[in-house]
This record gives C-alpha cells, sequence and structure tokens, in this order.
C-alpha cells in the first residue's frame, strides 16, 4: 500500500544525470546531479555519485505513488540506475500526467509540459513554462505536479477543488503572466506607447521621462507587465528595483539592467540582449557594406537579411573555422564602426566588444563568464583568456563603468527600437535613513535621462511619495519627468466586477454562482484594486476550504453618520456569515458542511507569504542573476536600519584600514554583541587583495565577531594565495569565510522583500512582529537567522 505521494523527474539518456524529488505540496524533497557527468561540470552544488543518489532513493521511494510526466521513462532511468548500483528496486507505483492528459484532453495537438502550460494556464510564479528551463529536473518536476493537481481537480465538481482564481494576485515583476482585463487604464497605456512613438521619431533620439502615480496595490507594475506583454518583441524593458546603496546607485541600475536583458522574449528561446544586439547588428553590417562593399560582409548580410536573429545560428557551427571566420569578421567591422561614430574612450568599446562575445558564444559557461565580464567583475586571468577579453582590476570605477554600459545600451537602441526603463518599487527611498540614497538616485536618473538616447524612463510612485521626490530631484529632471504623469484611479464597481468575472472565467467557475450579491457588493467596495481581490479570495477559501473570513477592520468614524455606516457594515459583514450558513442549499455548486467559524491565526497570512515568497526566490535561484557586493551589503544595511528602529541600543558602522581597499561590509553593535558581515563576491587578484586586508581587520579587533559571506554560485576560488587567505581567516577564534548556499541566498532575498513590501504597503504586516516571526520560523542558515536571534529584543 503506498503511504504518500512523490512527483519526481529525472534527466539523463540511460541513468541518472540530475533527479528532483517533490511533495504534494511541492517542497523539494530530494535534488542531486550526477558527479562526473560532462553536462554537469559546471554544476557546484547537490553534486553525488551515482551509488549515493540510489542509497538516498532507497531510504525515500518505497511504497510511494510516483507521479511523473512521460513514466515510462522515468521508470526505466530509475530501474537502470538501480541496476548500475546493483540495487534492488523498491515497491512503487508510477502515475504518467502525459496518458491521464491524453485522456482528459484527445484533442490536444501536443503534450509538452510547455503546451500543457499554456492550454492550461499553469502558471509557477506567475509564469506559463519557460522553454529555455526545460529539462531541469526540479523546473519540471513543479510543472508536473501543478499539471497533475489540475487533472485530480476535474475528478471532482466540488468547489474545494478549484484553483482560488485569486491566489496570484499581484505582480512582481512585468516578466510574469498574469491576467489581463485589457479595458483598464486603456488610456494611460495608449499614452505611454504614443511617448514611445514620439522618441522614435524625434531625430535628436531625446530619451523622455514619465511617472506613474497611483496607490498600493492600484496596478502600477500591472500596466507595465500589459506593456512587457505587447511590446516585449519589438521594445526592450528593463526593471529596476529600489537602489539600497547610496555608493553605487548607477552600479545598482546596471547590474538590474544586465537581469532584465536576460529575460526571453515571449514565444522564443531568444534573450532582449540577443534581440537589441542581432537587430542593431544587420543595420550596422549593411550600412558598413554601402560604405565599402566588402565581399564577406554582403555573403554574411544575405544569409541574415529575412531574419537577423539567424545571426545566431546561420553562421557556422561553434568551434568551426567559418563560425570563427564570420564572427571575426563581425567583431572587426563593428568595432571599426563604433570607433569612427563615438571615438574609442572610456570603456564603451570594451563593452561593445563584451556583447559581441556573449552572443559569439553558445556554450553556457563560457557565456556564464561573459555575463560576469560584462557586470565588471574581475574574473581569474585564465578565465577571461577564455573568453578573449581584457580582465577588469580591483580599480574600476563601477559608476563610471555603470553608465558608460548603459550609454551603449541607449546607442545600439537607435539601430532597434526605443528602451523602456522602469524604476518601480521605490516607496522606501522616502524614509529618513534611505535620504542619501534618494539624493544619489535623483542624479542618477539625470544622469540616465542625459546620457542614455532614445529611451522613456518610468518611475512607478504612490503620490505622496511624488510629491517628497519633487523636494530632493533637480528641477530638470522633475520638468522631464512631469510633462507625462499618468494617474491610476480607482475604477468603477462595473470595471471591478468585470475583473472578478474574468478571474472566475480563467479556472471555470462563474462569478454569481459562487458569491453572493451582498458578497459582491462588500468585495467591491474595497478601496483598491489588490484590496478587492485579496477579499474575494478570503471568500473563495471561506467557501471551498471553510477557512473563516478575516475580521473587518474598518475604523468607525466619530461623525454620526459615517459611524452608523460603518456599525453598519460590521453589522452586515457579520449577518453575510450566518446568512451563507443558511443559503448554502441554494448554491449550484455542492460545498462542505462549514465547521465552526474560528477566528484565524493572526500569522496566518504572514505564514503563506513566506511560503509563496520562498517558493518564488528558490525558483529564482537558479536563474540569470547578477550577484554584487555593494547590492547585499545593501540589503543587510536595510535590515538593521529596521532593526536600530525596534532595538534602540543597536548601531551601526564601517571598519577601515587605512586606505586599503577591503570587503564591502557592516559593523553591527550592541551593548552584549559586535558583529560585523561583509561579502566578497569578486574574484581574481582582488579577492585575494581585499581577504587579505579583511584578515589583518579581524587579528587587530579581536573584540568582534567576523563573517565573510561568498555566494556559492560565483566561481570557485581556485589560485594558491586566495585558498591560504581562505584557510587564516577559518583557523582565526573570531572569523568565517562562509559560503552562502541556497538557504542563505532565498533568506537574504525573501525578508528584504519583505522590508519593501511592508514599505510600499503591498502587505499590512507590523514590522517588528514581521521580523520576530522570519527569526522563529526561517529555516537555520549563516546569515539572516543568527542576525535576527542576536540583535532582536
Amino acid at each position: 500500500m503506498t503511504k504518500n505521494i512523490l512527483i519526481i523527474d529525472t534527466e539523463g539518456q540511460e541513468i541518472i544525470r540530475e533527479i528532483a524529488i517533490i511533495d504534494a505540496q511541492g517542497k523539494t524533497i530530494y535534488h542531486a546531479f550526477l558527479e562526473g557527468h560532462y553536462n554537469n561540470e559546471n554544476v557546484r552544488i547537490n553534486l553525488a555519485s551515482l551509488v549515493e543518489i540510489v542509497t538516498n532513493l532507497e531510504k525515500i521511494l518505497p511504497h510511494t505513488q510516483i507521479i511523473c510526466h512521460h513514466a515510462q521513462h522515468d521508470q526505466r532511468i530509475l530501474k537502470n540506475s538501480f541496476r548500475q548500483a546493483k540495487k534492488a528496486f523498491p515497491p512503487v507505483k508510477f502515475i504518467c500526467t502525459f496518458q491521464l492528459t491524453k485522456e482528459k484532453y484527445p484533442d490536444f495537438s501536443n503534450y509538452s509540459l510547455g503546451y500543457l502550460s499554456k492550454q492550461l494556464r499553469l502558471k509557477l510564479g506567475g509564469r506559463f513554462f519557460q522553454e529555455s528551463q526545460a529539462h531541469s529536473a526540479l523546473y519540471d518536476a513543479r510543472f508536473t505536479n501543478l499539471l497533475y493537481n489540475h487533472l485530480s481537480a476535474m475528478n471532482t465538481k466540488n468547489l474545494s477543488q478549484y484553483p482560488n482564481p485569486f491566489s496570484s494576485n499581484r505582480v512582481d515583476n512585468p516578466f510574469q503572466n498574469h491576467l489581463d482585463y485589457n479595458l483598464l487604464y486603456q488610456s494611460q497605456y495608449q499614452g505611454l506607447t504614443a511617448i514611445l512613438e514620439q522618441i522614435k521619431n524625434d531625430e535628436n533620439s531625446q530619451s523622455k521621462g514619465a511617472v506613474i502615480l497611483g496607490v498600493a496595490g492600484a496596478g502600477k507594475t500591472h500596466l507595465i507587465m500589459r506593456i512587457a506583454q505587447n511590446l516585449l518583441k519589438r521594445n526592450r524593458l528593463l526593471f529596476i528595483r529600489q537602489p539600497n546603496n547610496s555608493d553605487a546607485v548607477f552600479y545598482h541600475i546596471y547590474s538590474r539592467v544586465l537581469e532584465s536583458f536576460s529575460e526571453k522574449v515571449p514565444d522564443t528561446n531568444r534573450s532582449q540582449l540577443e534581440f537589441l544586439i542581432a537587430h542593431s547588428f544587420i543595420v550596422i553590417l549593411t550600412e558598413i557594406n554601402q560604405n565599402i562593399n566588402d565581399d564577406k560582409i554582403t555573403k554574411i548580410i544575405e544569409k541574415l537579411q529575412d531574419n537577423s536573429l539567424s545571426l545566431y545560428s546561420l553562421l557556422g557551427t561553434e568551434n568551426t573555422q567559418q563560425y570563427q571566420k564570420n564572427w571575426t569578421i563581425i567583431e572587426k567591422r563593428i568595432l571599426n564602426w563604433w570607433n569612427t561614430k563615438y571615438s574609442q574612450g572610456g570603456y564603451s568599446s570594451e563593452i561593445l566588444l563584451g556583447m559581441i562575445k556573449f552572443c559569439r558564444y553558445n556554450r553556457q559557461d563560457l557565456k556564464d563568464l561573459t555575463r560576469n565580464w560584462l557586470a565588471g567583475k574581475e574574473l581569474e586571468d585564465e578565465e577571461a583568456g577564455k573568453i578573449g577579453l581584457k580582465n577588469w582590476t580591483d580599480d574600476l570605477s563601477r559608476e563610471e563603468f555603470a553608465l558608460s554600459a548603459l550609454s551603449v545600451f541607449g546607442k545600439l537602441s537607435l539601430l532597434d527600437e526605443p528602451l523602456i526603463i522602469v524604476f518601480d518599487q521605490l516607496e522606501g527611498l522616502g524614509y529618513t535613513q534611505n535620504k542619501t540614497t534618494l539624493e544619489s538616485f535623483g542624479l542618477a536618473v539625470k544622469e540616465v535621462l542625459t546620457h542614455v538616447p532614445n529611451s522613456l524612463v518610468i518611475l512607478n510612485l504612490f503620490p505622496e511619495t511624488w510629491q517628497q521626490f519633487q523636494n530632493v530631484f533637480d528641477n530638470s529632471v522633475i520638468e522631464r519627468l512631469s510633462q507625462h504623469c499618468f494617474s491610476l484611479n480607482h475604477p468603477n464597481q462595473d470595471t471591478l466586477k468585470d475583473i472578478l468575472a474574468l478571474k472566475f472565467r480563467d479556472v471555470g467557475l462563474e462569478l454569481e454562482k459562487v458569491f453572493t450579491p451582498q458578497d459582491i457588493k462588500h468585495i467591491l467596495s474595497q478601496n483598491s484594486i489588490r484590496s478587492v481581490l485579496n477579499l474575494a479570495s478570503d471568500y473563495f477559501r471561506y467557501y471551498a476550504d471553510n477557512i473563516p473570513l478575516p475580521k473587518d477592520n474598518k475604523q468607525v468614524n466619530s461623525s454620526s453618520e459615517s459611524s452608523l455606516t460603518s456599525r453598519i457594515d460590521v453589522l452586515e459583514n457579520t449577518l453575510f456569515q450566518i446568512r451563507d450558513l443558511i443559503k448554502k442549499a441554494e448554491l449550484p455548486i455542492i460545498l462542505p458542511d462549514p465547521d465552526p467559524i474560528i477566528d484565524p491565526k493572526p500569522d496566518e497570512k504572514l505564514k503563506k507569504y513566506i511560503e509563496e515568497k520562498t517558493a518564488f526566490f528558490t525558483e529564482k535561484y537558479y536563474q540569470a542573476n547578477i550577484i554584487t557586493d555593494s547590492d547585499d551589503i545593501g540589503k543587510i544595511i536595510n535590515l538593521v536600519d529596521i532593526l536600530a528602529k525596534i532595538e534602540p541600543n543597536i548601531d551601526r558602522n564601517q571598519l577601515r584600514l587605512n586606505s586599503k581597499k577591503i570587503p564591502e561590509h557592516i559593523a553591527i553593535n550592541n551593548q552584549k554583541n559586535s558583529l560585523v558581515i561583509g561579502f566578497l563576491h569578486m574574484g581574481g587578484a582582488g579577492f585575494t587583495r581585499r581577504l587579505s586586508n579583511f584578515n589583518e581587520l579581524v587579528a587587530t579587533n579581536k573584540q568582534m565577531t567576523f563573517k565573510l559571506f561568498r555566494d556559492a554560485q560565483e566561481n570557485i576560488i581556485t589560485a594558491k594565495v586566495g585558498k591560504l587567505e581562505i584557510e587564516k581567516l577559518n583557523n582565526t577564534n573570531n572569523g568565517k569565510f562562509i559560503l552562502m548556499e541556497q538557504n542563505e541566498r532565498v533568506n537574504l532575498e525573501l525578508i528584504y522583500q519583505l522590508i519593501i513590501d511592508i514599505q510600499q504597503k503591498d502587505v499590512d504586516f507590523d514590522m517588528g512582529r514581521a521580523l520576530n516571526f522570519c527569526r522563529d520560523n526561517f529555516s537555520e542558515d549563516h546569515l539572516i537567522k543568527p542576525l535576527l536571534t542576536t540583535f532582536l529584543p
């Protein structure tokens, strides 16, 4: 008899190359890569021998029900692996979602996870299945779980078996896929696209600014998502969250721009950067050929003229002589064209060369190295040699470098389409502790508008935050942004009702058959779109799962009229629950008998938030993220500033070692503890030099505890001197060199996002209570949980 359900995906041809196991709730049970396999050369975590993998599976698999997509393939791989390890395969039961889907939907033309994701609207982290992540075992297993849950829900008409239509009501970034009611804010959308046309037709290609104003939950990021969905095949959209380090605002902007350029253009397997470069390079090569009529360039253009993206497929096979010859010609001609048009000053020529190399390489390890180089990271000299680029040094001015790189993107866009640069989640800059960062950000916006041509720069803000920013920004910036202000006013009730109905239709239900007219009236009375959707979600959970409705938190006004109205609302809300229990039999959908109404635990929503964000950042961990010391220390400083408001005895400062460069760090002190947290993600000689200086600080400050973190996804330090410095630090009594594994990274990103969301009013949590909850409920790590445990009262 099976004791539980496991969802499994294996990758490999004969035996396991990669395996992922999750439970029915989506929690990762086991994830491993076969050590020594040629496809796993760049994997540095969860490596194990075949014997180790099979030994672990022996403990997990017996008497389970295993869900797979293409179960016949996974069963063969598992049994072959056990056979090769000389182990007996345990008793299990396999269920194939591929076959189940064919039975339920016999007319579908395809049964791949990617196709089914779009047909059945199955989304992970707000996105449909991304082909670029296909054949990642953990990713495929999670979509297999979504598919199995969908198929299981079809076996019953009970409302509890339907997905909550309102469970995903927030757009975290514009590259996600959420249901969109196109009539909402259509005039604002058309206004923004009209500005793009103005920029495109401007002979001077001058960048323009715009401000989108709306309260929390009004749909500002959702509007940007609509722009991305409709325009991403033509325009490049770059999404930049709030900067957190006043000394590295340009570098923060550029790092987020690089991450945005890594996003795939919908319905293609090419990134935004690859689109920009392909389109602009063809224009450059055509212009060159008109002037010099080069036979070699003519042949390349003839291959590419019908489809510029064929730049990546029609120039030969990588590592062949013809392929290298074609790319060398392109590289030489384009660099000559650039240096003639824009001169050779600054970093621009080197950055352009790095972009050419990024597109030239198909091997993922070379692409990763080039991406790190483009991020301004110092590599090992051997690594820089592999990609044919001059290594950066620790003396690189990253702020100057970042602005120069942004300017290059703008100039390339002159040969493509205008850039859309969006700054979002900025409300935290209005807090007193972030005044210096806000001032630096204002200067950065001015420089972007001035030096990055052919761009629409958008700020998403609360109306009151925009008023605050105008007291800080340069008048020229205010004038350029104020020319185009778009207010997202609260929709009327008919529009809100249409949105609810659209959400219900998306899961195969009807609004009026689930909610009563009184329910709908109460839901529509909320003051923002997100509040409406949140309350609709509460009502759905109440009907589907007997989870009590939250208490009505409306404040009673002192005036007699508003007081009476509020009291009636509270009374009505109570009567709704009584009436609904009586009238449940009238609903066309069979509902379970309700349990007694009990007030939900106050931390229930916070717990759900933590679970959802943990899943989101776990998924994001495997994407192309630009990790920087300045960004990570900014997140810690942000957290410490919050802790200092809760516990006044906390203070922070930074240590110095004459004029020597040391890792980005912060020293945190209270009456009992003194802790230094630092980050050192760079490589090359800069790593060794800064770590050596850090070790001096550790030796001369024995009363302090030092923790120096390096992300496990960064390249392994192989240099003999660097490894020796690591060993020195670990041999001290008060210092430790720690690799940031997935758990540390997820917890850091999660708690920073929690702080931002509270400041943005995206969630209604008390800051102190939320941080205490994280301290008590976070999984064990070496960074966030110890920090909260040490410094929270």
